[in-house]
């Protein structure tokens, strides 16, 4: 894994002139979410230099170092961690993988419980699941430094009552805070889509704070893109980071990398494993397809037949007949590669992505197993958070506890209340 370098940042003319290419390849890279931009104190985007000469070379072909791995600690710490909605295992893997020890998993799904039971012996991890709805957990008997939940989004209804905590009864995130106020953990993170900022205007999200300030939890929140965070793909995920009031608890969120892992790293060497196929005729119409391409790059009359009524509507549509590209991290993986509307095409071969491909997108290790059905496998996959990710939002939370240092490549937020 590179070492964080020194900035060097320039305005995107002054990087062009730097880098030796225009300034609408620097603007397409940054469309494509390959690079990042800054704001200097004028407002001007800056854009690093270091950062754009390795996806300079990226894009050329000179690929360097595979920097592509699992992240995994040898120490494990003394910090419990209660997980629920633990689908496949993504975030719980990563925390486990940081050096946190898990006293429950709570998942409703059968396939994903299913894998969970399986990993977890033939691993020896020694992780109590439980099975079944969220609701019927009693944690009369169970302690947790840390309780984790990938909550799905969902509206709550106001009416005018202002009644915190009971306001959000029916909703899964009534659970998530039933469990915060019976356990009383000293750090709870939550993990939703980007798309709960704006849910509801911000009332959804600003209910959950609200809810979590009257359980005594000061929260802050912060988007994080795992492909700045050793995932070799664009994925968005919103974490909330809430911090017991009567502790000295920072909240601490993990500082984007100046590199991305691209699918040629992550695929490479990779297991092969079933997966999903297209139709004859789907898949001579994707042979057209180039790399990086998607269904614009078909003539019109393709066009029109593949894309039926969609040709006519508005927006890009940019992930139809869409082949992904070996110089760049993935899409957004969805729980289905060979979706009309959210196609996920090898970059050279003509067949959707598979199961063990995906898994390695999502960096899960190849020891880790999925049971189920094909579709169940990809679902599981597709809905998971990715291990890398969970791995550093895990250190974050072990430094905020005090057990490893704070390090440069963290965020500190001091979010303690006074009185």
């Amino acid at each position: 894994m590179p070492a964080l370098t020194e900035c060097r940042e320039f305005k995107i003319s002054e990087a062009s002139q730097q880098l030796g290419v225009s300034v609408d390849t620097i603007r397409r890279w940054e469309k494509m979410g390959l690079i990042k931009a800054t704001r200097d104190q004028n407002n001007h985007r800056l854009f690093n230099l270091d950062e754009l000469t390795r996806v300079e070379k990226k894009t050329r072909g000179e690929h360097g170092e595979n920097n592509y791995t699992v992240l995994k600690e040898k120490v494990v710490y003394p910090v419990t961690c209660i997980d629920l909605f633990a689908g496949a295992g993504g975030t719980a893997l990563g925390f486990h993988n940081a050096g946190i020890q898990h006293v429950l998993l709570s998942e409703l799904d059968k396939g994903a419980c299913s894998t969970l039971r399986a990993n977890s012996d033939a691993l020896s991890l020694g992780w109590r699941i439980v099975e079944g709805d969220v609701a019927d957990i009693d944690y009369s008997d169970i302690t947790a430094d840390v309780i984790q939940a990938g909550f799905p989004c969902q509206a709550f209804s106001y009416a005018g009552k202002s009644l915190g905590f009971e306001d959000t009864r029916g909703t899964l995130f009534f659970e998530f805070a039933r469990a915060i106020k019976e356990v009383r953990p000293k750090i709870a993170i939550g993990e939703n889509v980007r798309g709960l900022l704006t849910h509801d205007n911000g009332r959804t999200l600003q209910t959950m704070i609200d809810v979590l300030d009257d359980l005594g939890y000061s929260t802050s929140y912060k988007v994080l893109r795992s492909q700045y965070l050793d995932v070799p793909q664009k994925r968005e995920r919103l974490i909330l980071f809430a911090a017991r009031n009567d502790l000295d608890t920072p909240a601490i969120f993990p500082k984007e990398r100046d590199y991305y892992i691209s699918l040629r790293e992550a695929l490479h060497d990779c297991p092969v494993s079933i997966g999903q196929s297209y139709t004859e005729r789907k898949r001579s119409i994707m042979e057209l397809i180039p790399e990086g391409g998607y269904w614009r790059d078909l003539p019109d009359h393709l066009q029109r037949e593949y894309m039926g009524a969609s040709y006519f509507l508005g927006g890009g549509k940019t992930g139809m007949a869409r082949r992904l590209s070996w110089d760049q991290p993935s899409l957004t993986l969805t729980c289905n590669p060979a979706q009309k509307q959210t196609e996920r095409c090898h970059p050279s071969e003509t067949r959707p992505l598979n199961v063990r491909e995906y898994a390695r997108i999502q960096t899960f290790p190849d020891e880790w197993s999925f049971t189920g059905s094909v579709c169940s496998q990809y679902k599981q996959i597709g809905n998971a958070v990715p291990v890398n990710l969970g791995y550093h939002i895990g250190r974050c939370v072990l430094a905020a506890l005090g057990h490893i240092d704070i390090t440069e490549d963290m965020d500190v937020i001091h979010t303690r209340k006074e009185g």
